[in-house]
């Protein structure tokens, strides 16, 4: 029998110290090999779960995680009623943006759309979008629940 764990508090982000290069070679390269044609669906679920995990409290702790996770800068740019809408940018952004492997952002997403959903107590998705030239991501957390 599984027992239920308790969420990770965010700031046991503060207790991990690594380098991003080794996590950028297992997630873009390792990863999707191991996880075949499934992999962005498979990375969107991961990044929920992951989620789940960690006890967000408010955006600024999702915004903190992101930090900490070495995914870079995230940024609330506009809050409507049936969607909210993020900004990535940093220098981890922009190294990956120009790696010589594909990224994807989709456990990114999944991570998103799982805290906002836990904060805000709406179901929501949340679609990425990637803009090389300015080597940015938006994401857009869409609440599906009216």
């Amino acid at each position: 029998m599984q027992h239920a764990k308790e969420a990770l508090p965010v700031t046991v982000l503060d207790e991990l110290h690594t380098t991003g290069a080794g996590y950028d070679i297992i997630r873009y390269l390792g990863l999707p090999e191991l996880l075949g044609a499934e992999a962005p669906t498979l990375l969107y679920f991961m990044g929920k779960n992951i989620a789940r995990k960690m006890d967000t409290e408010s955006v600024s702790d999702v915004i903190y995680a992101f930090e900490k996770l070495g995914w870079g800068t995230l940024e609330l740019i506009k809050e409507k009623k049936r969607e909210l809408t993020f900004h990535l940018m940093s220098d981890s952004v922009v190294y990956k943006l120009n790696a010589p492997f594909d990224t994807d952002f989709r456990l990114e997403s999944g991570f998103l759309a799982e805290s906002i959903e836990l904060l805000k107590d709406r179901t929501c998705e949340c679609k990425e979008e990637i803009n090389k030239k300015i080597h940015m991501i938006e994401f857009t957390v869409v609440f599906t629940d009216e």
